[in-house]
C-alpha cells in the first residue's frame, strides 16, 4: 500500500490494485503536483461539497466509472451529474471491496458554487476515517477542534492523520496541535495550507507543538513512511 499526499486536502491511496482519491481538488491548485489527464481513480471519497474540495471529482469520475461515496447531500448531487455514487452520512460505516469507511463530524460548512455563482446546499460536512490493510487512516477534512475527536481516537486508534493547520476557515496549528493530542495517532501529516494566500502558514511551527505523535511534512507527491 503507497499513501501520498498532493497537496491541499488531496490524499491518493493504492492499496488491494484499486486507486482512492480523498478530496481531488486538482486544477486551480498551485500547490499540487497532479494532472486530471493523468489520474484515473477507481474511487474518491469526499468530506464536503466545497470547490476546493469536490475539485475535479466529476471528470475524475466519469474516466473509469469511479464510485464516489461522499456524505448523502453531495452525493445525490454529484449523482446526477451522471456519476456513479454511494451516499452516506455521519456516524454511518459501510465495507466495501478495498475496506471500509465511517464518516465522522466536522465543524465547518459545505456548499458549492457554480459557474453562475448559484451557491448549492451540500448538507454537513464530514470527516472520513479509512480501515485498509490493517491501518485506521483519519482525514479530518477541513474542520475547526472539536471535543469528539477524544472519542473518535479512543474508538478507533488511528494509525495515519491528515490534519488542516491553515487557520482562518480551519483549525490552525495552535488547535491542530490540541487536536493531535485528542486523537494520539502514530503518525500526523499537515494539509490544508499554503494554497491561498489567507491560509498560509509554516508547517514547522505545528510539527514543534505536537507531542507524542510523529509528524511529517510531506510536499506534493511524497508518500507518507508508513512504519
Amino acid at each position: 500500500m503507497e499513501i501520498s499526499y498532493h497537496g491541499h486536502s488531496i490524499v491518493k491511496i493504492q492499496t488491494n490494485g484499486k486507486t482512492i482519491l480523498i478530496d481531488p481538488f486538482i486544477n486551480g491548485n498551485g500547490q499540487t503536483d497532479l494532472k486530471v489527464a493523468e489520474e484515473a481513480p477507481d474511487i474518491i471519497l469526499l468530506t464536503h461539497g466545497h470547490n476546493d474540495h469536490v475539485g475535479d471529482t466529476i471528470e475524475l469520475a466519469k474516466k473509469k466509472d469511479a464510485l464516489v461515496i461522499a456524505p448523502n447531500e453531495l452525493a445525490n448531487w454529484i449523482s446526477w451529474q451522471g456519476v456513479k455514487t454511494h451516499p452516506m452520512h455521519i456516524g454511518g460505516a459501510k465495507e466495501f471491496d478495498f475496506g471500509k469507511v465511517k464518516f465522522t463530524q466536522a465543524f465547518h460548512g459545505s456548499s458549492y458554487v457554480t459557474d453562475t455563482n448559484e451557491i448549492i446546499y451540500m448538507g454537513m460536512p464530514a470527516g472520513i476515517l479509512l480501515f485498509v490493510e490493517g491501518l485506521t487512516i483519519y482525514h479530518a477534512g477541513d474542520t475547526a477542534l472539536f471535543g469528539d475527536m477524544k472519542l473518535i481516537g479512543e474508538r478507533h486508534p488511528i494509525d495515519i492523520a491528515f490534519l488542516p493547520i491553515g487557520d482562518n476557515f480551519t483549525m490552525g496549528p495552535e488547535d491542530a496541535a490540541c487536536a493531535v493530542s485528542f486523537l494520539k495517532p502514530k503518525i500526523v501529516v499537515p494539509i490544508h495550507y499554503n494554497t491561498f494566500p489567507p491560509i498560509e502558514q509554516d508547517p514547522q511551527i505545528f510539527a514543534d507543538l505536537v507531542q507524542n505523535s510523529e509528524v511529517q511534512i510531506l510536499k506534493a507527491g511524497e508518500k507518507v513512511n508508513c512504519f
